[in-house]
């Protein structure tokens, strides 16, 4: 999905407004007290550290459906990496709504900033080598399409966006299917050619029986790096065009072993489940 298409997306815009219902519900009490009506105000959102910035159109998405008499001018682009105190972006219109929208406006920002800066840091470590950093399916239900948006912001590539665009055999299939492997890719095939296969192994064992089924990725699950580079060196032997994936294991002090070792992609879940939020903030300036 392009830039343009996720946040012209029926679905974001329903997402938003959910965020805003459930912050605000019948009334933001506490602005309806301290606030006069017809007061107006300026304001910025700055980077309190560095980071990369991801999710900077959502700040007008938000207002536009709060206010629409609230104005927003971006001032660096989503991917951009901020330095402390740099300005993302300029706001102004009813005080009233500044307030009651800054909450669910930075909260998406500060969660999309921190999964592209995270992913960042991954990419460097793997900078001078041909392995990317793809994520996972491991992302806050509803979330996941501005999740894997913010991965690509930081320079990381996009694993599955859900069951149905690529077909991956795990452990689980394998003891729930009751058939071989072999089995299961030629009947993945069958009913779904266009689609690519992918292969879980847990041992250098289970490596060597998928190899030769021909599918286009084995990933390659809880292995050390080592395992891995003997795993890249079966594959190179035999001629495959099999491509690897490692997953598990893979921290931002490991992933760079992986590289060096050949590894065509590792993936990596906390990009999207655990990465800490970028502290970004809201000042406002009262209008004469």
């Amino acid at each position: 999905m392009t830039r343009e298409a996720l946040f012209a997306d029926p679905w974001v815009r329903t997402l938003i407004a959910q965020a805003l219902a459930e912050d605000i519900g019948p009334g933001d009490v506490s602005t309806q007290v301290a606030v006069p009506a017809a007061r107006r105000v300026r304001a910025r959102v700055a980077a309190r550290r560095e980071g990369v910035l991801a999710g900077a159109p959502l700040l007008a998405a938000v207002y536009e459906q709060l206010d629409p008499g609230v104005t927003v001018n971006l001032l660096v682009p989503d991917g951009w990496r901020l330095q402390a105190g740099e300005f993302v972006a300029d706001l102004e219109g009813p005080t009233a709504a500044l307030l009651s929208g800054e909450r669910t406006a930075l909260n998406f920002l500060q969660h999309l900033s921190g999964i592209a800066t995270l992913t960042a840091e991954y990419v460097a470590a793997v900078a001078g080598t041909a392995c990317q950093v793809l994520d996972t399916r491991k992302t806050l239900p509803g979330w996941r399409a501005l999740a894997k948006y913010a991965v690509r912001c930081g320079g990381g590539v996009n694993h599955r966006l859900g069951l149905y665009d690529r077909i991956m055999f795990k452990d689980n299939h394998w003891a729930a299917g009751g058939r071989r492997i072999a089995d299961l890719v030629a009947r993945g095939r069958r009913l779904y050619p266009a689609l690519a296969i992918e292969v879980e192994v847990d041992s250098l064992a289970e490596f060597e029986l998928a190899l030769p089924l021909g599918v286009e990725w084995i990933l390659l699950d809880n292995f050390t790096p080592e395992q891995a580079a003997a795993a890249v060196a079966l594959r190179d032997r035999a001629g495959a065009g099999t491509r690897l994936e490692a997953s598990g294991n893979v921290t931002l002090a490991t992933i760079g072993a992986f590289a060096r070792a050949g590894i065509d992609a590792c993936s990596v879940g906390r990009l999207t489940h655990s990465a800490p939020a970028l502290d970004l903030a809201m000042d406002l300036e009262l209008l004469p």
